[in-house]
Parts: C-alpha cells; sequence; structure tokens
C-alpha cells in the first residue's frame, strides 16, 4: 500500500501488477467508465466491498484505492505488502 503524493495522506492505493493490469485493460478496457474506471469487488482477508480500479499512466498499473475503514479493520500501513482479490463486476 502507498499514499498518493501531495495529497498529505488523504488517498492510500494499492498497485495491481503490471502483468495483470495488461491483461484487465485488454479484456475489460473498452467497458471502461470515468477517467478509465473499472467496478470491481474487492476481498481483503474478511473485508469485502465495492469500488473501482483506476489506470495509472506513471505505473502503467491500475490502482485501487483502499478505505480507512477497512486498512484499520485488516491492519493495512503504509509500505505493506498485501494479498487482494479483484473481481471485475
Amino acid at each position: 500500500m502507498w499514499i498518493y503524493p501531495g495529497m498529505q495522506g488523504a488517498w492510500h492505493f494499492v498497485s495491481v501488477p503490471k502483468a495483470l493490469s495488461l491483461e484487465i485493460k485488454h479484456g475489460f478496457g473498452k467497458s471502461a467508465r470515468g477517467w478509465g474506471s473499472l467496478p470491481v469487488e474487492v476481498t481483503i482477508g474478511k473485508s469485502k466491498w465495492k469500488t473501482s480500479i483506476f489506470p495509472d499512466k506513471k505505473s502503467a498499473s491500475y490502482i485501487l484505492p483502499l478505505k480507512a475503514k477497512v486498512r484499520k479493520a485488516e491492519g493495512i500501513y503504509n509500505g505493506d505488502t498485501i494479498s487482494i482479490s479483484i473481481k471485475l463486476i
């Protein structure tokens, strides 16, 4: 997990691996909504919620925002490497 630079810790994200991001883009990119977002259902530990992933040109991958409620419930901190399950919906 990482904090979006310049936002004073307001936005926390996880980067989807580049290879998986490329598969997602090729398979579902034409279904993208505003800002290129794709709706997903995410599971981290016991937490499950619906959100969107967004393309990030700088990293050439999708990024997933992490809500404070999930970070707190799952004990996730800046710099942590975590396992996630993403289902496109």
